[in-house]
């Protein structure tokens, strides 16, 4: 979820990490176990007054499967079902008022991406920060060989 997030004018950094469990301080191997009730996650911060809350949901929105119930592309697992954490009343708001587009647009489909307080944001270890980066062969070859980009062109075509 890195890319689409950095490319985009006002986000200042992204950090992946996990999200919304019960575990201090979770590894990867700890999360990806799927018994520390977290999610995958990336912290966004952004500058407000260059971009706003509903175009970073818009991204969101365009970068996930809505209708998995299981995960996300070849990875399954609660850990991996997308989730949009908010921080205060206002996101919340905006948040839900997305779901409900996304719900009329798709009004034939479940969708199946939660909304959840956000609470404590764990960082992921290094090598999982900017790993498109880092290893852009194996993570295009990830992206092709899961099929990411394929279902997400069926699932947003204009």
């Amino acid at each position: 979820m890195e890319p689409p997030f950095d490319d985009l004018p006002g986000v200042i950094k992204t950090v992946s990490g996990y999200s919304g469990g019960h575990t201090e301080n979770p590894t990867y191997k700890d999360v990806s176990n799927g018994k520390t009730g977290h999610s995958e996650a990336l912290q966004v911060t952004y500058d407000p007054s260059k971009i706003s809350y509903e175009k970073l949901l818009y991204v969101f929105w365009h970068n996930v499967d809505p209708f998995n119930n299981k995960g996300q592309f070849c990875d399954d697992g609660e850990q991996y079902k997308s989730v949009i954490f908010y921080r205060n009343a206002e996101q919340k708001q905006l948040a839900e008022a997305s779901k409900a587009a996304i719900t009329e647009k798709f009004f034939d489909k479940l969708i199946a991406t939660s909304i959840k307080q956000a609470g404590n944001f764990f960082p992921a270890e290094e090598y999982h920060q900017d790993y498109y980066l880092k290893n852009p062969k194996t993570y295009k070859f990830y992206r092709f060989t899961c099929g990411r980009d394929r279902r997400l062109s069926e699932v947003w075509r204009k």
